[in-house]
C-alpha cells in the first residue's frame, strides 16, 4: 500500500514514553462535581484518591498514566459536558503529574477531546485519548461524531500541537453500522489521514480483550503505533505485546478485577512480571 497520503511522524509511543511495549495505567477518578453520583464530598477527597492510585501504579513500575473521569458514568455527550468537568480534571491531572513524575494523558468521557485538550494544556499532560476521532458510530450515549476537525483547530489555537492524539478504532461500547461498508483497515487509515498519532484497539466493552486479528489488521494498516486499550491482563499481555507498541490497562489490576476498586499492588506486580518477560 502506498503511504504517500500520510505525513511522516515519529513513533508517538517511543517519543512520549521513551520505549515501546509501554504500560499505561488508568486512574479512574471518583465521580466529579456535576456527575450523577457526586455526593458533595470535599473535592480534595477526589484528588487524594487519584493521587493514591497514581502512586500505586508508579511504584508498580508502569511507564505512564492516563487520568479518566470514569466515575462520571453514565457519561454525557461532548456538547453536554459542563465546564466543571474540565476544571476538576485539570486540577486532578496536574496534581497526578507532579506527584508521580510520569508522562500523563487525559480521557474526558464521552468523546470530550476538546475538553481533554484544554485539560492537557492546563495540566501539562502530553497526550489525550479520543473514542471517535473521525467518521461516526452509535454509542451508549447516542450518535457520536468524530471531532478531528474541531479538535485539531482548537489544539492549534492553544499552541498545544505537542499533545498527541491517541485515537480508538472501532471503540468499545458501540455499534459501527454507520461505517459498516468500510473495513477495519480503512477506518484505521481514516484516523491516520486525519492526523492521529496512535491507534487504539479494544474489545467490545470495558475489560473485554481485543481480538488479536483486529490488532494485526490495525497494525498493518499504516505507520502509526498501535495500542491495546481494554482487556489486557497478565495471561494475554505477552501475546498482545507481540503486536502492540503499548497497552492501556486498569481493570485487571484492580482488587477483584473491578474498575471501580483500587489498584491491587499484588496484581500489578504479577502483571509487570509478565510484561518484563514479554519485553525480554
Amino acid at each position: 500500500m502506498s503511504q504517500s497520503v500520510y505525513k511522516p511522524k515519529a513513533n508517538a509511543v517511543q517519543r512520549l514514553f521513551g520505549r515501546t511495549k509501554a504500560v499505561i495505567g488508568v486512574v479512574h477518578s471518583l465521580p466529579l462535581p456535576g456527575a450523577p453520583n457526586y455526593d458533595g464530598d470535599p473535592i480534595d477527597r477526589v484528588y487524594d484518591y487519584a493521587l493514591a492510585e497514581a502512586r500505586r501504579y508508579r511504584d508498580g513500575g508502569v511507564d505512564a498514566l492516563i487520568v479518566e473521569n470514569h466515575g462520571d458514568i453514565p457519561f454525557a455527550k461532548p456538547e453536554d459536558l459542563g465546564p466543571e468537568t474540565a476544571a476538576a480534571m485539570a486540577v486532578m491531572t496536574d496534581r497526578v503529574r507532579r506527584e508521580v513524575g510520569l508522562p500523563v494523558g487525559v480521557n474526558v468521557l464521552a468523546n470530550g477531546v476538546v475538553q481533554a485538550l484544554a485539560v492537557a494544556k492546563a495540566a501539562g499532560a502530553c497526550f489525550v485519548r479520543v473514542n471517535q476521532w473521525c467518521n461516526a458510530y452509535v454509542a451508549n450515549e447516542g450518535f457520536m461524531e468524530g471531532r478531528a476537525g474541531e479538535a485539531t483547530r482548537y489544539r492549534a489555537m492553544l499552541h498545544a500541537r505537542d499533545v498527541a492524539i491517541f485515537s480508538d478504532v472501532h471503540v468499545k461500547h458501540g455499534a459501527h453500522a454507520v461505517t459498516a461498508d468500510r473495513t477495519l483497515t480503512e477506518l484505521a487509515r481514516d484516523a491516520q489521514f486525519f492526523d492521529a498519532d496512535a491507534l487504539i484497539v479494544t474489545g467490545q466493552r470495558t475489560g473485554d480483550s481485543a481480538d488479536l486479528g483486529d490488532l494485526r489488521t490495525v497494525r498493518d494498516s499504516g505507520s502509526l503505533p498501535v495500542v491495546v486499550g481494554s482487556g489486557v491482563n497478565a495471561e494475554n499481555v505477552g501475546a498482545i505485546l507481540g503486536f502492540a507498541d503499548a497497552v492501556i490497562v486498569a481493570s485487571s489490576l484492580k482488587h477483584d478485577g473491578g474498575w471501580w476498586n483500587e489498584v491491587d499492588p499484588a496484581r500489578l506486580a504479577h502483571f509487570m512480571a509478565a510484561v518484563r518477560a514479554a519485553r525480554g
